[in-house]
């Protein structure tokens, strides 16, 4: 379980500067996170640690994340949106 501070930070972390990543992490942050399961927040987590062009590639649908996981949180966020 995440305190308020940490979903303060984490929240924070969505926010990567790019306008097409914006749109879609800080939304499905806002909307969804409380709902995941705790395997699924720690995997957010993660997410937010790739970096930015590695995202839009899987988030454009280019490129899979390898991990699994990820490439299954990403898709739940791209039909969030």
């Amino acid at each position: 379980m995440f305190s308020k501070a940490e979903k303060g930070r984490l929240r924070w972390r969505s926010r990567r500067g790019m306008l097409e990543l914006d749109l879609l992490l800080v939304p499905f942050f806002d909307e969804r996170f409380e709902g995941l399961t705790i395997e699924q927040q720690q995997n957010f987590v993660t997410l937010l640690e790739q970096d930015d062009p590695d995202l839009i590639e899987w988030f454009a649908r280019r490129e899979r994340a390898q991990d699994e996981s990820l490439q299954a949180l990403v898709e739940m966020i791209l039909d969030h949106a």
